[in-house]
């Protein structure tokens, strides 16, 4: 009997260790690693009915992506739970390993939520454990010099040392594809994902940055502006934790100001913008206690849960209404800029800031005194205007050899239409003219920017199977950002066009001399052309080479492909031949 109570009392302490995340049990100073992290997500998906794990194509370590699916009707249909009308809250952690926070926290929140049978009724939550396998298998207690702890965590880059919150467009990895795949397969009216912040010293546990309303559909940005970033605050604040944007200084201290941040599309929430999707980066500060910026994280979670589940009806009307609204939109933005002329006063919690000599160089070095604490009204600039912005064609038509354009957009739902037969159509072409390219590779890529385009109108030849894509989808802006060159993470911005900008044929100088000479003598177009150029260009006149070259560019031996951008524009609703 003694035995069998003792197995009894063994076996009721092991199970109540086994409800305890690693965070928990290690006294609140150390984060999970990926094998726990999953180990404790399988223990509950068997344990509750209302809990499924599942897993989505591959990552560059080997492993799939997973997501923990907490539904509390037992459905995990995505397809199925869109006709039930829930709403799908998105939770990512561990894109930057080194800021766990919201692992651990994702964690806890879910087993309290099965435990208590408190998963809301209308809001189907979906978590990815760790994002950036990876990196979190890269751990140390060092690589973040600026944080105060856990004992040790994982590294930024992952296995190809990207920084996959950087990827979203471009998808080097195969972790943005798994996470593309999760993304566009459940469709999440809202998404989060969890980081830590580094800069400035402050007052404030945890800093918010939601997607930037100006980018947002209207619809979408009325709601995020007016009700659920102002809940978030007066919640978060009764609960213990009152919030500040993004300390994103203007200068050395927050005392000169604050700015918005504009995420573009290779960011997270850039990226789920371009869906209609709301996204926020809460971004707790590095310098304190791990316990608190994971408790911070905690609530916050909680608080998104409890606030989708209230507005679970307007949510649903208002990403239907902006996906109907952006699916006939006409007009696009492709770059935005700061307004620096509308700013707002906010209250800001942080230390008096000032300059001591440096122990190391002796110089005078910036420091922050925690016995100085303020409260002070400072700047913020958040409002931002297209910078440069596009009317959409009717269409575009790409060729099917560009296969891994083709992949990245079906992958992200837009529709796509295929030629039946070969037929030559009138369209509108881009050729690129300047552009700046970056000295130092960012991410894998020398990545452009600047460019400048020029628009001719040609009879182009397409063959069956190339690719027609309308731009009359609630996807559009995912299209249009990605396939006009002048966006700002465009597809050929990230260098997936580059060898369209190199020349396959040339010309001996010594032959093409006369040649020129008699395209001269019989084009007398040609030749004003040319001393129009001589009479502008003094540097011209004076370069027997470049007069040369111009005459051949303006030639027919001039390859027409040179510069020309593959993806055209149909800017006349025509009738094709299509699949």
């Amino acid at each position: 009997m003694k035995k069998l109570f003792l197995l009894c009392l063994l076996s009721m302490r092991l199970k109540a260790t086994a409800q305890k995340t690693p965070f928990e049990l290690s006294g609140k100073t150390a984060t999970t690693t990926y094998t726990e992290a999953i180990s404790y997500y399988e223990k509950l998906d068997k344990s509750y009915p209302a809990a499924k794990l599942l897993t989505y194509g591959h990552t560059d370590f080997g492993k799939p992506l997973h997501l923990l699916v907490l539904s509390r009707n037992g459905v995990f249909d995505p397809v199925q739970l869109r006709k039930q009308n829930k709403r799908i809250l998105l939770i990512n952690n561990g894109i930057h390993p080194g800021e766990p926070e919201g692992i651990d926290a994702s964690m806890m929140l879910a087993r309290d939520l099965l435990k208590a049978d408190k998963l809301p009724k209308d809001v189907v939550i979906c978590i990815i454990p760790i994002y950036n396998i990876d990196g979190s298998f890269n751990r140390s207690g060092t690589s973040r010099a600026n944080q105060n702890g856990p004992v040790a965590y994982g590294f930024r880059g992952n296995s190809k040392n990207l920084d996959l919150n950087r990827d979203f467009i471009k998808t080097d990895s195969k972790n943005s594809a798994a996470f593309q795949l999760i993304f566009n397969t459940w469709q999440p009216e809202i998404f989060v994902d969890t980081h830590t912040s580094n800069g400035a010293d402050y007052q404030y546990v945890m800093t918010l940055i939601p997607t930037q309303k100006d980018k947002l559909n209207p619809i979408l940005s009325d709601y995020l502006a007016k009700t659920l970033v102002p809940d978030l605050y007066s919640r978060m604040e009764k609960l213990g934790y009152p919030m500040i944007p993004y300390v994103n200084s203007i200068g050395e201290t927050p005392e000169t100001g604050i700015t918005g941040f504009i995420e573009s599309p290779r960011y997270s929430t850039g990226y789920t913008t371009l869906h209609n999707s709301i996204g926020f980066m809460p971004e707790t500060h590095m310098l304190k206690s791990y316990d608190l910026r994971v408790d911070a994280t905690y609530k916050l979670l909680q608080t998104y849960i409890e606030v989708v589940e209230r507005d679970a009806e307007i949510i649903g009307a208002n990403k239907r209404k902006a996906d109907e609204s952006v699916a006939v939109q006409k007009e696009f933005p492709l770059a935005w800029k700061l307004n620096k002329n509308e700013v707002n006063n906010i209250e800001f919690k942080g230390f008096e800031a000032g300059q001591k000599p440096s122990k190391v160089s002796g110089a005078d070095r910036l420091y922050y005194d925690r016995s100085k604490p303020y409260t002070k009204t400072i700047k913020e600039w958040n409002k931002f205007e297209p910078a440069l912005s596009i009317q959409k064609p009717v269409a575009y038509i790409i060729p099917k050899a560009w296969d891994r354009v083709v992949t990245l957009l079906k992958l992200n739902n837009v529709k796509l239409r295929e030629l039946k037969t070969d037929q030559k159509i009138a369209v509108e072409s881009y050729y690129i003219g300047d552009f700046k390219t970056g000295t130092r590779p960012y991410e894998g890529h020398y990545l452009h920017a600047g460019v400048e385009i020029s628009h001719v109108s040609q009879q182009l030849q397409y063959y069956a199977g190339d690719y027609v894509i309308y731009v009359n989808q609630p996807t559009n802006r995912y299209i249009v950002e990605t396939l006009e060159p002048q966006a700002t993470d465009s597809y050929f911005n990230w260098n997936f066009f580059d060898s369209i900008l190199d020349m396959k044929e040339h010309y001996s100088a010594y032959v093409f001399e006369d040649t020129a000479a008699e395209l001269l003598k019989n084009n007398p177009d040609l030749k004003s052309k040319l001393e129009a150029k001589r009479l502008a260009d003094a540097d011209f006149t004076k370069n027997g080479a470049a007069q040369l070259d111009f005459v051949y560019k303006n030639s027919d031996y001039y390859e027409k492909t040179h510069n020309r951008y593959p993806v055209a524009r149909l800017v006349t609703d025509v009738k094709l031949d299509l699949k």
